[in-house]
């Protein structure tokens, strides 16, 4: 019932997640060990939830309904915020005023205090086109109205029973610990990285470009591991393409984009970013191309939300403007 056989592992991924979440339920003592293991797990569902939503897994409508419920359960949030948040907006701005999550809305400089802290701000503006669409599908949209109110039930009654399961097995104190331990602090790891991963993919970059709107990181490992979400710039430009076959088509793109945009190693340019450019700033970012709040036709920009969401189904791909 895959659409793609590569989601194969998608699914596998999908259930270690309970495994290791549940296992510290019933071995306390091992949640050092598992907890890190429980953040890439969640980190993993944000990651699948987002190549969920633009290429639906299963060809059959309910399993993907179902889907988005059980990522939801480890990502830390109902996966129909990807909709209005990234497939609608994100993807029609790239980094351009009228986009939710722009890196430049505070400061144009690239730190790692503002790196630190724009998921935090993301977060708040990622409300506004969230509440429109929710508005919208209430108003237009019945049935996905009802998708969105059943994963909000699902997300909150299951983790409910999770608290409640905690404090059945080890005492309300042990019980807030051990759930706290396998699904709270992975789903915020999963948020604020996502969050962060959209911050460094897209600052310094140039949303007017046919190519260098996004960094993208080409290093094998980052890639098996999140699913080939490294590859952001033809994610861009090919947003419906299933991940599995996002290595090739970035390959025939690749030798146009900005050398300064397709670093290999994640980490390495993590650690020229933040540990190496504030003692010598030339391993740090510069603006390639044209900046996001510089438009062509020297128009003055307006970052403030545009409600022009349109409350439809999941799997959307909207062009950029």
């Amino acid at each position: 019932m895959l659409r793609y056989s590569a989601d194969v592992r998608t699914l596998l991924w999908c259930l270690a997640m309970p495994v290791v979440a549940l296992s510290m339920y019933a071995a306390p003592q091992l949640i050092p060990y598992l907890c890190p293991l429980a953040c890439y797990l969640a980190l993993s569902a944000g990651v699948i939830a987002h190549n969920h939503n633009h290429c639906p897994t299963f060809r059959n409508r309910k399993m993907n309904e179902a889907m988005g419920m059980w990522l939801s359960l480890f990502y830390g949030y109902p996966t129909f915020v990807w909709i209005p948040t990234h497939n609608l907006n994100h993807h029609k701005f790239v980094n351009k005023a009228g986009d939710a999550t722009i890196t430049w809305r505070y400061s144009k400089k690239h730190n790692f205090l503002v790196a630190f802290f724009f998921p935090f701000i993301s977060t708040y503006w990622q409300q506004e086109p969230t509440k429109a669409f929710i508005e919208k599908a209430r108003a237009r949209n019945p049935a996905l109205f009802r998708q969105i109110v059943l994963q909000y039930v699902v997300w909150g009654g299951t983790h409910a029973a999770l608290v409640a399961l905690a404090i059945f097995m080890h005492g309300v104190a042990g019980g807030l610990r051990i759930w706290a331990f396998a699904f709270l602090i992975p789903a915020f790891f999963s948020l604020w990285t996502i969050m962060f991963f959209n911050y460094i993919q897209h600052v310094h970059a140039d949303p007017w470009s046919d190519h260098d709107h996004s960094r993208s990181f080409t290093g094998r490992l980052i890639n098996f591991f999140l699913f080939n979400n490294g590859l952001h710039a033809v994610h861009h430009e090919t947003p419906g393409l299933h991940w599995s076959l996002l290595p090739e088509a970035h390959a025939k793109i690749a030798a146009s984009i900005h050398p300064d945009l397709k670093p290999v190693s994640f980490f390495g340019w993590c650690f020229r970013s933040y540990v190496m450019a504030p003692l010598m700033p030339r391993f740090g970012t510069k603006q390639v191309g044209r900046a996001p709040y510089d438009p062509p036709s020297g128009a003055p920009v307006d970052v403030s939300f545009g409600d022009d969401l349109q409350a439809v189904d999941s799997g959307v791909n909207i062009a950029r403007v």
